[in-house]
């Protein structure tokens, strides 16, 4: 089964960070997926820019309206993910936990599933 891990980051807490604890840091998640990949977990994974670049596109009507980043009304922005193939949900759980990125933000775990199924 597919599981997402979702980096939750606080907006602007990258600038809080020097160059040199922000490398190591991206280092340290580097190193992460490596490990995922040489246990055959790991599906795909990317770091995100920050918002400050972003857009937001919605359709009403035929017509695109988008709404240029960063986003005032957000806390939260999604820093990066691993998309991961587990045998469980407790196994996506067991790896979120060793995840670097969860000692300075949350870790989001989500399951795939088409937009039709519902769960309780």
């Amino acid at each position: 089964m597919s599981y997402m891990l979702l980096m939750m980051e606080p907006v602007g807490q990258r600038t809080t960070r020097s160059e040199a604890e922000g490398r190591e840091c991206y280092e340290r998640m580097r190193r992460f997926g490596d490990e995922l990949r040489a246990q055959g977990l790991l599906v795909a994974s990317e770091s995100l820019a920050s918002q400050h670049g972003a857009a937001r596109l919605q359709v009403h009507e035929g017509r695109r309206h988008v709404v240029d980043g960063p986003f005032a009304e957000i806390k939260e922005m999604v820093g990066g993910f691993f998309l991961l193939n587990c045998s469980s949900r407790e196994q996506a759980l067991d790896i979120a936990a060793r995840c670097p990125a969860a000692e300075w933000c949350t870790v989001e775990v989500r399951a795939l599933a088409p937009c039709y199924e519902t769960v309780d």
